[in-house]
């Protein structure tokens, strides 16, 4: 299946692009304001991709149709059952977000891959096992699934791509203690790991854009001739 996506082209051919996952229930319309707000004049012209997933019944809103990237069957705990089926449905669709970018002439290298709660967690799944070297990983608010077999899945071209997690301590949805796991899991497969927390819910704070904006801006040096 090939996702819909929401995209803002600059206004000449991008050296850069920046794909953003959406959280359960939405649809990439949310994070629009997210490319408004950082200023990545330095990297040169960005394209930002905001792919919408797949409708399907989520277990824990009583089978109800949404947008969402996999099930959720319960609460989000440690040890919870998770529907891998959908989650490794949803990292070949990502694969292949990525693949259409290099076809369309954006370098692998070149491109970011970031994510909030739901697409926090197939960022990071996807980012760590792509076969093809990426710029950065950033995941906001969410965890690390199918955790036990990263290790045994990653891929060695993106053994040492940098990674950016950020969290709110009085988040309430997924709880901070899995961003923790999230954030220890990932480093102890050697990437290297910026942890960000800040007093908020589960949402996205200015402050933690401003973060992300550095990161990125650092991941991405100007393209040759930008």
């Amino acid at each position: 299946m090939s996702l819909a996506t929401i995209e803002l082209h600059p206004g000449a051919d991008a050296v850069a692009t920046v794909v953003v996952l959406h959280g359960l229930g939405a649809d990439g319309t949310d994070f629009l304001p997210l490319a408004d707000e950082m200023d990545l004049a330095a990297v040169g012209p960005v394209r930002y991709v905001f792919p919408r997933a797949p409708e399907r019944p989520v277990t824990i809103n009583g089978g109800h149709r949404m947008r969402a990237w996999y099930d959720v069957y319960g609460a989000f705990e440690r040890g919870m059952r998770e529907d891998e089926a959908g989650l490794r449905a949803s990292f070949a669709m990502i694969d292949a977000l990525i693949e259409r970018e290099v076809e369309r002439g954006v370098p692998a290298e070149r491109i970011v891959l970031a994510g909030f709660s739901q697409g926090c967690a197939i960022a990071l799944a996807t980012g760590l096992r792509h076969a093809r070297r990426l710029a950065a990983l950033v995941g906001l608010t969410g965890y690390l699934p199918l955790a036990a077999a990263t290790a045994g899945e990653r891929h060695a071209a993106n053994a040492a791509t940098p990674v950016l997690l950020a969290h709110g301590t009085r988040d309430a949805v997924v709880d901070i203690a899995r961003g923790h796991a999230g954030r220890d899991a990932v480093a102890a497969l050697g990437n290297p790991v910026q942890w960000h927390e800040y007093p908020m819910e589960h949402s996205v704070c200015l402050e933690e854009i401003r973060a992300v904006e550095r990161f990125v801006r650092d991941a991405l040096p100007p393209a040759a001739g930008a």
